[in-house]
């Protein structure tokens, strides 16, 4: 069973997959799901992310929409990343 990730307010930005997108990848996961379901941002940020929308929009909003973009990243030029090679320490 891995460990309970901690949320980072902004997702990676960088070019190759880091151990922070593997911690992730269950989160990134059902941020993919809840899009494709069509799902209001608060809703996923406070089931997800486990950032209340509601308190702290702007960072519920910013985490959601960054983890969002780094998920969808992730299945396009993510994988390729992690099939070839070690993730990089950031």
């Amino acid at each position: 069973m891995s460990k309970q990730t901690h949320i980072a307010d902004v997702a990676p930005m960088s070019s190759a997959p880091t151990v922070y997108d593997e911690d992730c990848m269950l989160t990134y996961i059902r941020l993919l799901d809840a899009s494709a379901d069509g799902a209001d941002w608060r809703e996923v940020a406070q089931a997800v992310l486990h950032i209340d929308p509601i308190r702290e929009p702007e960072r519920a909003f910013r985490a959601w929409a960054t983890h969002l973009a780094r998920a969808r990243w992730m299945t396009t030029n993510g994988i390729r990343h992690l099939a070839g090679s070690a993730p990089h320490r950031v």
